[in-house]
């Protein structure tokens, strides 16, 4: 079994820093430990693993919000509103992923556009965004 850890440790061990483990502390995700009498505070194991858990919330895009209300599901009665949590941000992915492609297809035009242009004076993806610009109100 893992023994306990001070704040550096901890950090260290989920690949973060101290400050954001204080961040996450402020934020009401992860526990502040009780500290004996003039000595260090221990974080048990389990906070490397909530740890963990925040920064892989993370990286699928949740934000520290969305993972408060993961964490405050975490009783196994929360499942449906997990799951709601979940559809939400996965609906938003779709959305920013439609709108990426959009993008991919208008750059991949442009790209293709000064490819094909030989001697021109002016570039056409320079000049394409020039007349973006003026047609924005």
């Amino acid at each position: 079994m893992m023994e306990q850890m001070t704040i550096g440790q901890l950090a260290a061990a989920a690949g973060v820093n101290v400050e954001t483990v204080r961040y996450y502390q402020r934020r009401d995700l992860l526990a502040v430990p009780d500290r004996p009498a003039g000595g260090i505070g221990r974080y048990a194991p389990s906070a490397l693993t909530r740890l963990r858990f925040i920064k892989r919330a993370q990286s699928l895009g949740f934000t520290l919000d969305d993972v408060h209300a993961l964490l405050s599901l975490d009783d196994g009665r929360g499942c449906s509103a997990a799951r709601q949590i979940g559809e939400h941000k996965l609906a938003d992915v779709r959305q920013r992923l439609q709108a990426l492609r959009v993008l991919e297809a208008a750059l991949q035009d442009l790209v293709s556009s000064c490819s094909t242009t030989k001697r021109k004076v002016n570039c056409p993806l320079i000049e394409a965004l020039m007349q973006f610009e003026e047609q924005v109100p």
